[in-house]
């Protein structure tokens, strides 16, 4: 039987933060919850992360460096 990993994530390297923001955006409307809004991590740091969390549980990342 299927079952999302606990703790696991798949995370996608997107080409841009507006990327990111796509992602995050189309999760939450496709019924995802928000795992993390799109954002430095750390703050100060240059990669930009958006977080959701899938229908069946999974966590799913998009990041981008490129423009940061």
């Amino acid at each position: 039987m299927a079952a999302p990993g606990n703790g696991a994530m798949i995370a996608f390297k997107v080409d841009s933060k507006g990327a990111v923001d796509q992602f995050h955006t189309i999760g939450l409307h496709s019924g995802g919850t928000d795992e993390g809004a799109p954002g430095l991590r750390p703050v100060d740091g240059g990669i930009y992360y958006a977080y959701v969390r899938d229908l069946d549980g999974n966590k799913l990342c998009a990041y981008s460096a490129d423009e940061v």
